[in-house]
C-alpha cells in the first residue's frame, strides 16, 4: 500500500473524527439538538479507539517495512489522540490557565 494512500485516509479519518463528529452532534433543529455531549464524546472515543486498532491491525499484515512505520506512527498518533481525549473527559486535563490567560489578555487590550 503506498504512503500517499495510508496518509490520506488517515487524514480523512481525522477530518471526519475530529471535526466532522462534533459538528453532526452538536446540529439543532430550533430548540432541539441532534444529540447528547455524552454521545458525541463516545462517538469521538470509538471513532478513535477503531483508527488506532485499524492502523495497528494493517501494520501487522503489511509487507514493507516503510508501510508498517507510517501504519505505527498513525496508530501512535490516534492513541496519543485518545489519551488526551480521555483525560480531558475524566477531568486530568484542564484548559483553566488557558482561559485565564485569554481572559487576562482580552482586559489588557
Amino acid at each position: 500500500m503506498p504512503h500517499f494512500l495510508i496518509k490520506i485516509i488517515n487524514c480523512l479519518l481525522l477530518v471526519v473524527i475530529l471535526i466532522g463528529v462534533p459538528a453532526i452532534t452538536h446540529a439543532q433543529l430550533g430548540d432541539w439538538q441532534i444529540a447528547s455531549a455524552s454521545k458525541a464524546r463516545a462517538l469521538i472515543f470509538y471513532g478513535l479507539v477503531l483508527a488506532a486498532a485499524g492502523n495497528a491491525m494493517l501494520a501487522m499484515f503489511l509487507k514493507k517495512h516503510k508501510d508498517q512505520i507510517l501504519c505505527w506512527e498513525w496508530a501512535a498518533v490516534f492513541g496519543g489522540l485518545l489519551a488526551a481525549q480521555y483525560a480531558y473527559t475524566n477531568g486530568y486535563l484542564s484548559f483553566d490557565w488557558l482561559k485565564k490567560i485569554l481572559l487576562w489578555l482580552q482586559t489588557k487590550l
